[in-house]
């Protein structure tokens, strides 16, 4: 049985860098993951340039998109850049395989933002179904979308991984599963991680995600509101979870650790990181995994029109709840307002506060 390669997902910072070089040394790293347009806007270092370049020479180079933004109900200037620059971008390396997230970011400063989710509805599938289409006939490789670590509501949580199965379907795409994002949404709503596991295509899994995160305390209730900043060690629930998904993954390829780059600047942190990244690697040598013969990925042909399905009336309710969100309006009004695509009447006051946090941070207006 064909066991899946672990590797990391690619920082740049020297204090990262200095944490994986033991790593790199024993060719422990079987696999690379690149998030290309962080360095859109900037060169690339040469140091780094050939690093990346070694691991898409040896067919061992995976891409994470971050600022694609699937579900923007209009189609702008600034995705139609973006897919031009990953065309260039995979003519200059080889990659297995190209990922994004699932949310959407309509505000000026994208580059600094963080996703937020969308609800399962016919319009908003539609849409990023075509988003979707886009990236696929722009790299033609396989494409696949992360789980979202935030979400307003437990009935958005529970309904994601349908909503991802659908999504995926037309381009015979695959599913990147976080486990820490898993966890974010245990923790927040109070479900077990399995549970909410076996709510997902399981079978669509071409690789898993692992990171730690951080906590804050709820304003409204004596909980404490789960955070995916990367800044971490992987919780032991996760860890402890591991072996049980890597029995159901039958089509798992790779497990990618994730860490911020500045989050590993002393000694005793990097040790640490070293020992999450040594554990992981006895799981899944211990690991009785159960995986068949991997399907073989067809690219499936699909006509899709050259004008970008959008949606004024989508668009502007994204618009006014990044804005709410932003101005730091009561929960309360915010539940009350009257949208036709977001659920907000039944929201979590908690998380509705960790979303004005995200978006102040990163002042859209």
């Amino acid at each position: 049985m064909k066991k899946p390669l672990l590797g990391l997902a690619m920082m740049p910072e020297a204090d990262f860098v200095s944490a994986i070089l033991p790593l790199l040394q024993n060719n422990s790293v079987e696999v690379m993951e690149w998030s290309f347009d962080t360095f859109y806007e900037a060169k690339e270092p040469e140091w780094l340039d050939e690093l990346l370049n070694f691991y898409s020479e040896n067919q061992r180079l995976i891409g994470h998109g971050v600022y694609y933004s699937l579900f923007d109900a209009l189609w702008t200037e600034r995705q139609e850049n973006w897919l031009k620059k990953l065309k260039k971008e995979v003519r200059k390396r080889k990659y297995n395989h190209i990922t994004e997230h699932f949310g959407f970011m309509n505000t000026d400063n994208f580059h600094q933002g963080v996703p937020l989710p969308v609800s399962l509805h016919s319009k908003t599938l539609k849409i990023g179904k075509d988003r979707l289409y886009r990236l696929q006939d722009a790299v033609g490789l396989p494409v696949g979308i992360e789980n979202l670590a935030f979400s307003f509501s437990i009935e958005d949580v529970k309904e994601q991984g349908v909503f991802l199965d659908k999504l995926i379907e037309d381009v015979n795409g695959f599913l990147i599963l976080d486990l820490h994002n898993i966890y974010c949404q245990a923790c927040n709503f109070e479900v077990e991680m399995d549970e909410l596991i076996l709510l997902y295509p399981l079978d669509k899994v071409k690789e898993i995600h692992l990171s730690g995160g951080s906590w804050q305390e709820s304003v409204y209730t004596k909980k404490r509101i789960r955070r995916d900043t990367h800044d971490d060690l992987i919780p032991e629930e996760i860890l402890a979870v591991l072996p049980f998904v890597l029995g159901q993954c039958h089509n798992l390829e790779y497990i990618i650790i994730e860490r911020l780059g500045h989050t590993i600047k002393t000694d005793q942190k990097k040790i640490s990181f070293l020992d999450d990244f040594t554990r992981i690697r006895r799981i899944i040598d211990d690991s009785e995994i159960k995986n068949g013969k991997r399907n073989r990925w067809i690219r499936k042909e699909i006509e899709f029109s050259n004008i970008p399905v959008e949606d004024d009336a989508l668009h502007e309710e994204q618009s006014r709840l990044t804005k709410l969100l932003f101005e730091s309006s009561g929960a309360d009004m915010i539940k009350e307002q009257r949208f036709h695509y977001f659920k907000t009447e039944n929201w979590d006051p908690d998380m509705i506060l960790v979303a004005q946090n995200i978006i102040k941070k990163w002042n859209p207006y």
